[in-house]
């Protein structure tokens, strides 16, 4: 059972790595519509904001610029997401491998 699992998590490390090789360019979050006139809804502009390095940033987004922010953030998330499974597989490939050299 242990070989074969370690099989399995070394694929799925393998694709993973293929993963981060197609993301592409990222931002961290999060894009909001902001109204110069909140009560009429009136004079809309975007607005970026996130924290990096303990410091919080906001940057105004060109309406143009939308789409393409849009896609950076999605990135983004799919690169936590795939990082955070990465770290997983790493844990139990290395629990499954010690577990593996101290059986009798």
């Amino acid at each position: 059972m242990t070989n074969k699992r370690l099989d399995d998590i070394r694929k799925r490390i393998h694709k993973i790595k293929a993963e981060f090789a197609a993301i592409d360019d990222m931002r961290p979050w999060s894009l909001t519509r902001q109204y110069k006139d909140p009560q009429n809804q009136s004079g809309a502009y975007y607005q970026l904001s996130y924290t990096r390095q303990m410091k919080s940033r906001t940057e105004y987004v060109a309406r143009d610029c939308v789409r393409e922010v849009r896609r950076e953030i999605a990135s983004h998330t799919r690169f936590k997401a795939v990082t955070a499974e990465r770290v997983d597989l790493g844990i139990e490939h290395s629990r499954v491998r010690m577990k593996r050299a101290h059986k009798p």
